[in-house]
């Protein structure tokens, strides 16, 4: 596979992160601060608790991708001419994938402990950065060759890896976007 292909799946992989993050902060413009904290169920996370968690969530995935491409550049390196998929279906769409998993990235801010909105957006933007931060200036081809086993996904590369990550804030965001809609 070509080097600007797998640059190309990762530019619209982080630019889809971008985008996601602006749409979903914009649906909540103008919501009241608590509505961020209101749980729209007995044991259902609120606005607040979502975003927390997929903070969470990138912030314990991230550290994985960069022990790997540690750990595992010179394999990378050795099959840079080798092909290696870009591409991965949203896995969070598997009819069997375990939508149960969430409490093993609990969110750090809950209605006990609220802050505010524009803390939320903050640690947002700053996770997403450095996730842009460990892409940007990677050979693409030693990203695509270095591979892992996650056992809910399956095999992916640390490109592929992307695309999970950046399917399962969309996964949420909806769900931000829809309470957003249903508290105006």
């Amino acid at each position: 596979m070509s080097d600007a292909t797998g640059q190309d799946a990762i530019t619209a992989y982080l630019d889809q992160l971008d985008a996601q993050r602006l749409a979903v902060f914009a649906a909540l413009d103008g919501l009241r601060e608590d509505r961020i904290w209101q749980r729209p169920a007995p044991r259902e996370w609120c606005t607040g608790e979502i975003l927390s968690h997929t903070v969470r969530f990138f912030n314990s995935f991230l550290p994985f991708l960069q022990l790997y491409w540690r750990l595992c550049g010179w394999y990378g390196r050795s099959r840079r001419g080798h092909p290696y998929p870009v591409e991965i279906e949203n896995v969070y769409q598997r009819p069997n994938f375990p939508m149960w998993t969430g409490f093993l990235w609990t969110p750090r801010h809950n209605p006990k402990k609220p802050v505010p909105l524009a803390v939320l957006r903050e640690e947002v933007e700053s996770t997403h950065h450095r996730v842009q931060s460990f892409y940007t200036g990677k050979d693409t081809d030693v990203l695509g060759n270095i591979y892992a086993y996650d056992p809910a996904v399956g095999v992916v590369n640390l490109i592929t890896a992307l695309k999970v990550g950046v399917d399962h804030d969309q996964l949420h965001y909806d769900d931000v976007i829809d309470m957003a809609a249903s508290s105006s």
